[in-house]
């Protein structure tokens, strides 16, 4: 049974016996509105994504709808004529992750069968991919379908009533969809285009109760803020310094050159210890720097300092 009749059913059976024929169509559709709203509810994540690939005669397509979107796309399935809809599942592989179930298949097929404008079945061949959500729902969290290819099915006996008339065989020998799907759906895929991002529009339309020219200037604004508000800076923690260890460098080949070694680091701390600036200029900032490697004669130790008189004085 169709949603539509379903739902029908269930208004009647709710007292709307008494309604005219204008009001129960109008109530049944937004009852019909309501219905497909919980079966995406219970179906789909609240931030579930919907994609469809196909190429038509213009080129590739690739539609993608939010939530809010997918109750409506159903629902246009069955206006197009569809009576049932239902997916065959081949060769599926599944993948589980850390927070995500995945599930694959390359050999999907969608039938619909249409009731109108004539009796006929599509069967519409792809891939799917699902991701579901790792919890107690298990929701869908990503649907894509890629359609690569279709056909439509006409019951001979169909053929055979109407084999005398010309009319109704090129009638028949026309299909209803393309790549599958509906004109219903089409339309409503590109329509798409431009109600997901209004989105935002519409949420705020639907919360706060605001007119959609202040909806509208209030997401400009909020826009422009944060476009005009300069990036918070990341706070960094303090760097500590730490004190570099100077290497000491000492090799003795022999003897000899140990003795002459350990003689020049001596007289090198007994001349630095004497030529402290500091001692001898107290109220003058110094720069003192004593060189580590021995001149030719093994003890020669340099130092520059600055005088009263802003001069360089160098010592030996």
């Amino acid at each position: 049974m169709q949603p539509c009749k379903l739902l029908r059913a269930f208004l009647m059976a709710q007292g709307f016996k008494s309604c005219t024929q204008t009001d129960t169509t109008r109530q049944c559709k937004d009852s019909d509105n309501l219905w497909w709203d919980a079966f995406a509810t219970e179906f789909f994540e609240d931030d579930a994504t919907l994609t469809l690939s196909f190429c038509l005669e213009d080129g590739p397509k690739r539609y993608t709808i939010g939530r809010t979107l997918i109750p409506r796309y159903f629902s246009t399935v069955f206006e197009g004529g569809v009576t049932d809809l239902y997916y065959i599942l081949k060769h599926s592989k599944e993948s589980y992750h850390n927070s995500s179930i995945t599930v694959d298949c390359d050999q999907c097929t969608m039938v619909t069968q249409h009731g109108k404008p004539m009796f006929t079945k599509v069967c519409t061949e792809g891939r799917l991919i699902l991701e579901f959500t790792f919890d107690d729902l298990m929701r869908i969290k990503t649907w894509h379908f890629t359609i690569r290819q279709y056909r439509e099915l006409v019951p001979r006996s169909i053929l055979a009533m109407h084999a005398q008339d010309p009319q109704v065989l090129e009638q028949l020998s026309k299909n209803i969809t393309r790549m599958g799907l509906t004109n219903f759906t089409l339309n409503y895929l590109r329509l798409c285009v431009i109600l997901e991002p209004m989105q935002e529009l519409m949420s705020r339309h639907k919360t706060y109760n605001l007119s959609p020219r202040d909806c509208l200037k209030t997401c400009l604004f909020q826009k422009w803020q944060r476009m005009v508000a300069p990036p918070a800076e990341p706070t960094r923690q303090p760097t500590t310094k730490r004190r570099k260890r100077k290497n000491s460098t000492s090799s003795t080949s022999n003897s000899s050159a140990g003795n002459n070694a350990n003689s020049t680091n001596s007289k090198k701390k007994s001349a630095a210890a004497n030529l402290s600036l500091s001692s001898q200029v107290p109220e003058l900032g110094a720069l003192q720097s004593c060189s580590l490697n021995p001149g030719r004669d093994g003890a020669l130790c340099h130092s520059t300092a600055v005088t009263p008189t802003g001069q360089f004085k160098e010592k030996h």
